[in-house]
C-alpha cells in the first residue's frame, strides 16, 4: 500500500468550494481509500491505495465531480514525493508561511519563468512538478501572476512540512 497525499485545489477558500473536511474523509473511504485523514480545513486528504497515482487522481476527481456537481481540480503526491518537495525547497530558510509550492500534474513549461508577471519582491523557482514562490512583506498585496500555475493548487511550506510528517505515520 502506497501512501497518498490528495490536494484540492480551491476548497474552502473565500467562500467558495465548500467541502466540510469530514465529507471528504467519507468520500475517500466510500472510494475505497484506506487509512483515510484530512488535515485543516482547506482540502488536504491523505489515505492509502494499492492503486497507482494516475489511478487515485481519477477516483478521487470522479468522486468529487459526483458529489460537488462540478469538477474539482485534484493534484495527488506520494509520501515520499511530498518529502522531496519539502526537502528541495529553494527557500530553506525563509518562513515557512510566506513560501508556496504550487502542486502541478506535469513539470513546469520551459518558459514559466518568462511568462511570470507582476513581480515585486516575490522569488519563483522551478520543482519537478512544483512552482516555489517566496513573497516579501507585502504577500497580501501581490499582484504576482503564473500562467503556468492557474491549474495548480499551492500550499505554504509549514503545510507541506506537516503533510509530509503526517504522511510519514499511520493513523
Amino acid at each position: 500500500m502506497t501512501v497518498f497525499i490528495g490536494l484540492l485545489r480551491a476548497v474552502n477558500v473565500g467562500g467558495t468550494g465548500k467541502l466540510a473536511m469530514t465529507d471528504l474523509k467519507s468520500l475517500c473511504e466510500t472510494a475505497g481509500f484506506d487509512c483515510v485523514r484530512t488535515y485543516i480545513a482547506s482540502g488536504n486528504v491523505l489515505f492509502e491505495s494499492s492503486r497507482g497515482e494516475k489511478a487515485v487522481k481519477k477516483i478521487l476527481e470522479e468522486t468529487l465531480l459526483d458529489f460537488a456537481g462540478k469538477p474539482v481540480g485534484v493534484m495527488v503526491r506520494t509520501a515520499e514525493e511530498m518529502a522531496e518537495v519539502l526537502k528541495r525547497n529553494p527557500f530553506p530558510g525563509s518562513p515557512g508561511n510566506r513560501t508556496m509550492a504550487i502542486f502541478l500534474d506535469a513539470p513546469p513549461p520551459p518558459t514559466t519563468l518568462d511568462d511570470v508577471s507582476g513581480r515585486a519582491e516575490e522569488e519563483v523557482r522551478l520543482g519537478r512538478r512544483e512552482i516555489y514562490v517566496l513573497y516579501g512583506s507585502n504577500m497580501a498585496r501581490s499582484k504576482l501572476k503564473i500562467p503556468a500555475a492557474k491549474t495548480g493548487t499551492a500550499r505554504n511550506m509549514n503545510t507541506v512540512a506537516k503533510l509530509a510528517e503526517l504522511a510519514r505515520t499511520r493513523p
